[in-house]
């Protein structure tokens, strides 16, 4: 069985906010998709409701997703989140079973 993981994330933006939100989650996707173990960092908006976003990711191992969490470039979103966020960040890891 693979060690890959999939990360689902979901992050909702305070009204007002949907512009600035998509811009620094759109940044972080050309650095996280050099990292190593980076399988993909797809970044989504729901249908008609511009204030969800949702991250589908894929990592080589637990390992690489660590590494990723401790990444400069995630911590300074984390940074600024809150105060740009409805919600604290929604994230579920899943494993392929079949």
């Amino acid at each position: 069985m693979s060690e890959h993981l999939t990360v689902i994330a979901y992050l909702t933006a305070k009204p007002g906010n949907e512009a600035e939100v998509r811009k620094h989650l759109m940044a972080l996707v050309t650095p996280t998709c050099a990292e190593e173990g980076c399988i993909n960092y797809d970044l989504h908006e729901i249908h008609g409701d511009s204030t969800k976003f949702m991250f589908h990711e894929n990592w080589e191992s637990a390992d690489h997703l660590g590494a990723h969490a401790r990444s400069a470039h995630l911590e300074a979103f984390r940074k600024i989140a809150t105060d740009l966020l409805s919600k604290p960040i929604e994230i579920t890891l899943w494993r392929k079973i079949a």
